[in-house]
């Protein structure tokens, strides 16, 4: 394995590149903490992990108040599974997606040191990826755009308006992805939209029978997924193939298919146990 001192800026390193497939949301997030874990250990290189989730689930961000804004007995009545991310920013629910990770160092070559900017270095991973499915795509810029002032009355449902270099067609949000940055390392992961349900997503949160309605509307106006964009049907390979060809190109990496390690697995159980199925875990904020 590679250490992270070989990982210096201006040197060039080998990828791994990771179908995990479809788990519980407490495995997932697991599997992403226990690679950036073992990045930061020097026992595993820069890593781009693709999977789904089986049941569908919501992730809370970190800093989330999750009771306040999500509904957990509606939540429990659905089957959807509650799980808190390391990563912050607002509700993501997890249905019909594909969800990518990457995990690699803040002194990869090439890697911008402002969290900013380095969504904008990877997200150009994702632009190519959705023009091998023939989209084009735009990255929203570092403004306060697209209706950023008045999140309301979605303000705990992470699709509602774009931030910073995320992807948008016609100004309609259709990939969303949050960051966080610990021991000099970058765990980045994001939902790509394959078949988006405002519905499905508004039953879910604490919010009046009233402000429902006006939330479906403002929803099915400022998101968009890829069945509606590309006007019909992809699969959940087909969207993973053209991804993993989008940021090879634009890390410039061949692509080194590769599986966790044995150590991870074992770590990602513990974490998924202990940490991610914890009801205090969950409900911490």
């Amino acid at each position: 394995m590679l250490s992270l001192g070989t990982m210096n800026r201006g040197k060039q390193v080998p990828w791994r590149i990771i179908n995990t497939g479809f788990n519980n949301a407490a495995s997932n997030m697991g599997m992403d903490e226990a690679i950036m874990e073992a990045y930061a250990a020097g026992q595993a290189p820069p890593t781009i992990r693709f999977y789904g989730w089986q049941p569908a689930a919501v992730s809370l961000g970190y800093f989330q108040h999750g009771e306040k804004e999500i509904n957990f007995a509606a939540c429990k009545k659905a089957g959807i599974d509650i799980v808190r991310r390391l990563t912050g920013g607002r509700a993501v629910l997890h249905s019909r997606e594909l969800t990518y990770s990457i995990i690699v160092g803040e002194d990869y070559p090439g890697m911008p040191m402002t969290i900013t900017a380095s969504y904008r270095y990877l997200s150009k991973g994702l632009l190519l990826g959705l023009e091998d499915l023939g989209l084009t795509a735009e990255m929203t810029k570092p403004i306060s755009s697209y209706g950023q002032h008045a999140r309301q009355p979605a303000s705990a449902a992470c699709f509602d308006a774009p931030s910073n270099y995320e992807l948008t067609i016609d100004r309609r949000k259709l990939i969303g992805s949050a960051q966080v940055r610990k021991h000099g390392v970058i765990l980045q992961h994001g939902s790509i939209l394959l078949d988006f349900s405002p519905e499905e997503l508004v039953g879910i949160l604490q919010i009046s029978s009233e402000e429902s309605i006006k939330t479906i509307a403002m929803l099915k106006s400022k998101v968009a997924d890829l069945k509606t964009a590309l006007g019909r049907s992809v699969t959940w390979d087909e969207v993973r193939i053209a991804m993993t060809t989008g940021l090879q190109a634009a890390l410039q990496i061949d692509e080194v298919v590769g599986e966790l390690t044995t150590a991870e697995i074992k770590r990602a159980e513990v974490l998924a146990s202990e940490k991610y199925s914890n009801e205090d875990w969950t409900k911490r904020r």
